[in-house]
């Protein structure tokens, strides 16, 4: 399952064309991230910073992208998920770290999509605010465990939406494009060309806008699961770049057209979703609601299946043995309802702690982006393990050696750079998240009868305790802020 609700299974072995190879990548990416893109990248930078961040983030997610596509073609014995990367290459506690840190991106992430629909609403109900304010948090809440007992009754009603949702992001999208082409002002996108009064310098504007980039592109794991539908090899590889091609210019076109209707500095006050703002101030009210309506059902449906994404990711490392067993349980309707049940608590305390932060959709945003970044970067750095080792590579050409080297370190580089731009505090609160996790951890150790920690796991776990007591102490002293 992917970020937009897109089923990774189906129920036909049938091979497919290039052409709906790439619309699955496309759908695997294209989100709810997309409609908040004005504003985010307003809020750090002008035009130039935001062709230059595009560039950047286009570059070092395709070569993710590249490296998801050939581990799943050397190791297809890893499909329990990205974290089977990492414990293959750098053992069990962390590959369950990674699992760990790929799971809470999935829960932190659900939780974006509450924040966003109250803020949504908000535009017509004041008293939900930005999604932040109590009635907001509570509705959100009740939303929360709503689903969670709908998706308990069984994931085919669940995943029957999937069409409509794809039809409902997608053509708000390119309605919007357009509209504002229409309405687009060269002297207000002049202006807003260098940046503001506001923003640093080109490096410092880029590295504002990393976080967002990940945020949107979630999912980009997912084209290298669709490999065994393709009707040739090589179709898998034309469909990953024609693909994540499309979601890139979709993505770059939304952020840059915005410039040419208002100030940036105007665009980096609207609330979210900013998009829908955006093409309210180009032609009217009628132009957010439609936005807004759009982004209603997208989210909800995407919510839906995430939802399950989130469980699956508990079920299977489960299965795997390498989360406790209770996680393994289905209802006789195939549902994990364990790691449902548990996956819909960890959306639930974090929505709470959206309450207290300065900005609710930013902060859940950003959690959910560097949750995310160190299993990436531990499946980026186990292709450079199996390069330089050679495992797999018997017979390989001088190019494919030389080409796949390049990818993976290119890979390893900027996930390692994201890391970097997303600051030391985020960092030290998304280790608050990770380090009461590894009670999981030790429970799957006692149920199998072994040592809960080795000595190089042992030291590993204090240095992870140790970097959240930071955290924790930085929140308490006031020198980190949600």
């Amino acid at each position: 399952m992917t970020q937009d609700g897109t089923s990774t299974a189906t129920s036909s072995t049938t091979k497919v064309s290039v052409l709906t190879l790439t619309s699955m990548v496309v759908g695997s990416m294209v989100g709810a991230g997309v409609f908040s893109l004005p504003r985010r990248f307003a809020q750090e930078t002008g035009v130039l910073g935001a062709l230059v961040a595009w560039a950047v983030a286009g570059a070092g997610m395709l070569t993710l992208a590249l490296v998801f596509q050939r581990l799943a073609v050397r190791k297809p014995e890893l499909d329990a998920g990205v974290y089977a990367y990492a414990k293959a290459g750098f053992g069990d506690f962390t590959g369950f770290f990674s699992a760990a840190g790929y799971w809470a991106s999935a829960c932190v992430g659900n939780v974006t999509y509450w924040v966003l629909i109250m803020s949504t609403l908000g535009a017509w109900f004041p008293a939900l605010g930005a999604g932040d304010t109590v009635l907001a948090v509570a509705l959100s809440s009740v939303g929360l465990w709503l689903f969670f007992l709908m998706v308990r009754r069984g994931i085919k009603e669940a995943t029957a939406i999937n069409r409509v949702v794809t039809v409902a992001k997608l053509v708000p999208i390119l309605v919007f494009v357009l509209l504002a082409l229409l309405v687009f002002d060269p002297a207000v996108f002049a202006e807003n060309l260098r940046g503001a009064d506001y923003t640093g310098s080109l490096f410092d504007q880029v590295r504002g806008t990393m976080l967002v980039t990940v945020f949107v592109f979630l999912g980009v794991e997912g084209a290298s699961v669709y490999s065994r539908y393709a009707r040739r090899r090589e179709d898998v590889g034309r469909a990953t770049i024609l693909g994540f091609s499309s979601v890139l210019a979709i993505f770059a076109s939304v952020t840059i057209v915005s410039y040419g209707v208002l100030p940036m500095a105007e665009i980096a006050e609207l609330r979210q979703p900013s998009m829908a703002e955006v093409l309210g101030a180009a032609v009217g009210e009628w132009g957010s609601t439609f936005v807004a309506v759009g982004l209603v059902v997208s989210v909800l449906g995407a919510y839906l299946a995430w939802t399950l994404m989130a469980a699956e990711v508990l079920f299977v490392a489960a299965k795997d043995r390498d989360m406790p067993r209770f996680l393994a349980r289905q209802t006789d309707r195939d549902v994990p309802v364990n790691a449902l049940l548990l996956s819909t608590a960890l959306s639930q305390v974090v929505l709470v702690v959206t309450y207290f932060s300065e900005d609710a959709f930013d902060f859940a945003l950003d959690l959910t982006a560097v949750t995310s970044l160190i299993p990436y970067l531990l499946a980026a750095a186990y292709a450079v393990r199996l390069r330089v080792t050679r495992e797999t590579y018997d017979g390989a050409s001088a190019s494919t050696l030389r080409g796949d080297l390049v990818v993976a370190v290119l890979a390893t580089a900027y996930t390692a750079f994201l890391l970097f731009a997303a600051g030391l505090d985020l960092l030290l609160v998304s280790f608050i998240v990770y380090a009461p996790l590894t009670v999981l951890f030790a429970m799957t150790r006692r149920e199998q009868g072994r040592r809960v920690f080795r000595p190089a796991e042992l030291v590993a776990f204090l240095a992870v305790v140790l970097v959240a007591l930071t955290g924790v102490v930085g929140l308490g002293a006031g020198w980190i802020s949600l």
